[in-house]
């Protein structure tokens, strides 16, 4: 079974509705680091890292280091081996179509609400993220590229008013980014993941919920098949996995 844990930084750039939060613990703050890490490729899937090096890397005590692992290793991205370290998960095909199943559950109806809900300051976030995703199409930066990706869904999620669903489609993107970044490479181009965009923000503009949604769910199907085309090993059936797990 996929488990996650709610923690995330919110990217959508949109001021919270609740009171201010309180500061990250030095737990919380060492899983922010750890998945900076993982984002920017200082961590690499396979290779063991160790615990007391991690924690003199960020001057905190291992207790709240060793907390951090746990809660990432429910999430997926790492493992733990006792008394030796952790090392980050690259996840499969079977991993990745469960993750599939629960972005498109969540992220299909959020795309419809949006475009029921967008107001001008909410176009304009939205175009500002599609503006610096052509951008990094232009220079070929692929960081800068899935950077504004997941800040342009989180924009789409806040908008459909559910804060919890950012935190986890952080968590899963956060989970398959390796992997996403390797089919942009090998099975399409960073132009063909950002034309998949342009149909979502104009049904947003447009406020058509039905055609947020579709275009949704057609950018999502793409993304997963090819993820899960990408991890699958000789023995896994992809078509199989989908039906089962995604429909």
């Amino acid at each position: 079974m996929l488990l996650w844990v709610l923690f995330s930084r919110d990217y959508s750039g949109r001021m919270p509705s609740v009171q201010t939060p309180r500061p990250p613990s030095l737990t919380e703050r060492t899983i922010e680091a750890v998945r900076d890490g993982i984002r920017n490729g200082s961590f690499v899937p396979g290779e063991l890292y160790s615990v007391y090096q991690l924690a003199d890397r960020l001057g905190v005590s291992r207790s709240p280091v060793r907390e951090a692992l746990l809660r990432l290793a429910e999430t997926g991205m790492v493992s733990i081996e006792k008394n030796r370290g952790f090392r980050v998960v690259l996840p499969g095909a079977r991993e990745l179509a469960e993750i599939m199943a629960v972005r498109l559950a969540l992220e299909v109806p959020a795309a419809a609400r949006a475009a029921r809900r967008a107001g001008p300051a909410d176009r304009a976030a939205l175009e500002a993220e599609r503006e610096s995703m052509q951008q990094a199409v232009r220079t070929g930066n692929e960081g800068d590229f899935l950077l504004h990706d997941q800040r342009l869904h989180s924009v789409l999620l806040n908008l459909a008013g559910n804060t919890h669903a950012i935190r986890i489609i952080d968590n899963l993107r956060d989970a398959t980014r390796l992997v996403g970044m390797s089919t942009i490479r090998t099975a399409r181009s960073l132009d063909d993941v950002y034309a998949e965009h342009l149909p979502i923000l104009t049904a947003v503009e447009h406020g058509d919920p039905a055609a947020a949604a579709d275009a949704m769910r057609h950018h999502l199907e793409s993304t997963g098949r090819l993820l899960l085309r990408g991890a699958a090993t000789e023995h896994d059936d992809v078509d199989r996995l989908w039906e089962d797990y995604v429909g």
